[in-house]
């Protein structure tokens, strides 16, 4: 066996009519570099890059959201006093402040004025409240210091004892769901993009197989008068290495657009209630310096899986040309 190119020349009409004088063309690919094939191909893969990026994208902004909204969460605590009967209600609120605020790991303890406990209800009450009227329960806001948290159990007991009416919410429950919403989102976006990159593992063989189909004689004559495996897997290696990157570069940047299109918006929009809302559940839509690392590192990986799956999937219809004409 030797490694070395095989060139394909042909004589040109004018060396022929005179007898004389050959010209070589440049060496013809075994790949064909153009076709509708490799369009589509081309097509394909960057619609898959454009997914598993969006994918990935989705997952970092759920996730940061949710580290957030965790951290908000934890850093305060709530003292909710129902109204009851003979119940001193400012006196039971500043009770309340002063026994959070003597607890260890209590950085603080603020009451809920009447002003503000209105405005927590005008959504659903209207305005012009009058809470004198209305059993309505009041708040304590007590800020914990995250690195020596407060034991909680002893001051709900403590709560209990002074200011029956009175409960404490650690928001331990909302904390624990945040976590396991985030690890499901990320569990779940990364099936996505298992079945993604699979898809176009799939996507290569087929085309693989059909570029190998259309140049079987080729790559047959090349095999037996002497070129190793590895240079014809090469020259698809070679083929679909840049028939890969062009598709998940596409894919990528168009993902990229997206995603500075919805920041874009997102800032154009803060003082809005879409906007509002659109921030609360996902931030500012930008997904930072590691989320458009991710996607340039998914281009690269599919890429390079493109032009793995081809060069693979070329050695193994090479050692079972092998096995089928021993003797050729």
């Amino acid at each position: 066996m030797i490694d070395m190119p095989v060139e394909v020349t042909a004589e040109t009409p004018q060396a022929t009519a005179a007898g004389r004088g050959r010209t070589r063309r440049a060496p013809a690919p075994i790949v064909p570099a153009t076709g509708v094939a490799g369009r589509a191909l081309v097509l394909v893969i960057a619609i898959m890059t454009f997914l598993s990026c969006l994918t990935l994208g989705a997952v970092t902004l759920v996730r940061d959201t949710a580290a957030v909204w965790q951290n908000q969460i934890a850093r305060e605590a709530t003292i909710q006093i129902k109204p009851s009967d003979g119940l001193d209600m400012e006196g039971a609120l500043a009770e309340a402040a002063r026994l959070a605020g003597q607890a260890r790991g209590v950085t603080g303890a603020r009451i809920v004025d009447r002003a503000a406990t209105a405005r927590l209800l005008e959504p659903w009450l209207g305005s012009g409240l009058n809470l004198d009227e209305l059993p309505v329960p009041r708040l304590v806001v007590v800020t914990v210091d995250r690195t020596n948290p407060p034991d909680f159990a002893a001051l709900r007991a403590e709560l209990a004892a002074k200011i029956p009416s009175s409960s404490l919410d650690d928001h331990r429950t909302w904390v624990d769901r945040l976590v396991a919403m985030a690890r499901t989102t990320v569990m779940l976006g990364a099936a996505v993009l298992v079945l993604m990159l699979s898809a176009t593992v799939l996507t290569v063989v087929f085309a693989t197989r059909g570029a190998m189909a259309g140049n079987g004689h080729i790559i047959e004559v090349l095999h037996f008068v002497g070129a190793e495996a590895k240079f014809i897997a090469a020259e698809f290696r070679r083929h679909f290495l840049l028939t890969g990157m062009k598709g998940a570069a596409a894919g990528g940047i168009a993902a990229i657009v997206v995603f500075i299109g919805f920041s874009f918006w997102s800032s154009r929009n803060l003082a809005t209630p879409e906007g509002d809302q659109a921030a609360a559940l996902f931030g500012d839509f930008a997904i930072g310096a590691a989320g458009y690392a991710g996607v340039a590192l998914i281009v690269l990986v599919i890429g390079a899986l493109t032009a793995a799956t081809s060069h693979v999937t070329v050695v193994a219809y090479l050692n079972d040309l092998e096995i089928r004409q021993p003797d050729g």
